[in-house]
Formats: structure tokens, C-alpha cells, sequence
């Protein structure tokens, strides 16, 4: 997880599922709704596919950014899964709040997310603040509803602990935050060209720039230092009881602590993506999508060996 311009830390139900409004894309399949994830926060979810015998996959973004950054996997995997994305509360196009914008109150919202829109055993797949959001989700409702994991690029957070361990890090984290007060919206485009280094589709940059600005400054500042040093998730680790797949970029400053991560889950694949920044997805979408297409398809193998 970075920060631009230095390599540091990116971090980057009232209305049920069936009453909630949904907006439909004839011509993508996507469905649009809104989903209640309960204390008055409403989640913006986009769907496309079908359930299917394979597991529901679904993403989580990084910080400021929304869905939509998943759009290529959302397209490639849509014709034989289920597939979710959600803009996190106060990200997006979902609920601005000044309260919760930790990833603890983000687990939760998942959680009541998942019941709303009945995603039985899925698999989740978080990508950089999305890491943070799926330990503390481990945490607190273990993995046992699950059928696996995906943590991308960000080696989950030791805490405050992390700022004596890293000190010269950690002040460069703290000096960026001052930067990104004062100047959001050059602060995300630069960050945009450190994160994501391929050529995308025309517009996208801006899409996404877009997106990051929704995210009050002040909001996004608080929502980074709860993400790296709010809790020490590193616990949340061992307690990982489902197949997990560590997918990072072979150029991530956090590539030994991701690997020492893997080493403490019981059933965890290590992967590095070559040539590719911290949007492994967007920098290499083939291989990164070649990736979670066996690590799925070996789940629902497993799962259908194991059926009476």
C-alpha cells in the first residue's frame, strides 16, 4: 500500500437487499443498488452475473476509491460468478460520515452487507485499505462463513508498533497526509501515476480521480491513520481457517512482510505479479485474473470433492 509521491502506505440494515432500489445496465449486465449497512450509512454495491456452483466473489477497493476500480474483473469473471463491488462508506457514492471510518466499523458494514444481499460462502478479495478491512473482518467474524480469501498488495497492519519498527516510513506518511490536506486533487491524480502504471482506458485516471475527490480531506486523513495506525491486525493472521491467496507486486516495499504474512495463515498461496505497481489489477490484468481463476476454480473443485 502506497502513498505518492513517496513509496509508503497506501491505505490506498434498514433497507433490505430485495426492497433496496437497483438500477440495471442492459448492455454490461450490471446491477446498481443501494444497500443499508445499518447506523444510517447506505452502501452504493454493483452486481453482475449469476450464482452459480462456484463461490461469490467479492471485491473490496483501496482507499478513496470506489467499485468501479474493479471493473475489469467484474467484466471477466461475471459470466460464470456472482460478482459484488461496493464504494466503502464515506468512499464513493456511498454515505459520507464523520463517524466509523475505521477498518473495525468497514468489517461491519461487509458483514451486513453480505446478509443483505445473501453472499453465502464468498469469497472476498480486498486490495490494499481492503486488506485492513478483511483482518479486522477475521477478527471479529472469524472465516468460517467463507470460502476464501484474497489479500492484494498490503501487508496487513502491526499498529502503532509499525511507527518504531519503520520511523523514517512513518514520518513520510504523516508529511504526505499534510499534502493531501492541502492539495487533494493534484495529491490523487500523482498518486493515480505512482499506483498505476500502465496505459487504461481513456477517461479512467479521471474517473478515478473523480471518485477520490468524494472523500472529504479531513475523512480521508483519519480514515489513513486508523488503516496503518489504529490497531495491530496482525493477530488476525493465524486465525485465518479457509484458503488465502497473497497476490503482491514483485516492486512493493511491503513485499518481505507480505510473505511473512503468508507464513503465519495455515492455507495461504504466495504470488508476485512482475512488472506491475500497487494496482497489480490494472498494471496486469491478465496474469492478476489468471491468478484468482485457479485459486477459484481449485475451491470449487475442493468443494465439490468434499460433497457427499
Amino acid at each position: 500500500m502506497k502513498l505518492f509521491p513517496q513509496s509508503i502506505v497506501l491505505l490506498i440494515a434498514g433497507i433490505t437487499a430485495s426492497a433496496a432500489s437497483v438500477r440495471a445496465d442492459s448492455a454490461s449486465g450490471l446491477r446498481e443498488r443501494k444497500v443499508d449497512a445499518g447506523e444510517g450509512v447506505s452502501l452504493r454495491a454493483i452486481e453482475a452475473g449469476q450464482a452459480g456452483p462456484g463461490p461469490t466473489l467479492v471485491f473490496v477497493p483501496g482507499w478513496s476509491m470506489g467499485a468501479d476500480i474493479w471493473r475489469q474483473q467484474i467484466d471477466r469473471f461475471a459470466p460464470t460468478h456472482r460478482v459484488i463491488a461496493f464504494d466503502p462508506r464515506s468512499q464513493g457514492q456511498s454515505t459520507i460520515t464523520t463517524s466509523g471510518n475505521t477498518p473495525e466499523m468497514r468489517a461491519q458494514d461487509l458483514h451486513n452487507l453480505l446478509e443483505q444481499l445473501d453472499a453465502r460462502r464468498p469469497v472476498l478479495i480486498g486490495w490494499s485499505q481492503g486488506v485492513q478491512d478483511l483482518a479486522a473482518y477475521v477478527e471479529r467474524y472469524g472465516t468460517h462463513d467463507l470460502a476464501g480469501l484474497v489479500l492484494v498488495d498490503a501487508a496487513v497492519s502491526d499498529g502503532a508498533d509499525g511507527i518504531t519498527a519503520r520511523a523514517q516510513e512513518s514520518a513520510g506518511q504523516f508529511r504526505m497526509l499534510a499534502l493531501y490536506q492541502a492539495h487533494q486533487p493534484d495529491y490523487l491524480r500523482g498518486m493515480m501515476g505512482a499506483i498505476i502504471t500502465k496505459p487504461q482506458p481513456e477517461g479512467m485516471i479521471d474517473r478515478l480521480v473523480a471518485t477520490g475527490m468524494k472523500t472529504p480531506p479531513s475523512i480521508g486523513t483519519g480514515m489513513l491513520v486508523a488503516d496503518l495506525f489504529g490497531v495491530n491486525r496482525t493477530a488476525a493472521l493465524k486465525k485465518i481457517d479457509c484458503p488465502t491467496l497473497i497476490i503482491a507486486s514483485a516492486k512493493s516495499d511491503e513485499l518481505a512482510r507480505q510473505q511473512a504474512g503468508a507464513g503465519q495463515i495455515p492455507h495461504a498461496r504466495f504470488e508476485k505479479i512482475e512488472d506491475a505497481a500497487h494496482a497489480v489489477f490494472l498494471d496486469q490484468p491478465v496474469r492478476f485474473d489468471e491468478l484468482l481463476e485457479k485459486f477459484v476454480k481449485d475451491l470449487t473443485a475442493a468443494s465439490a470433492g468434499s460433497t457427499p
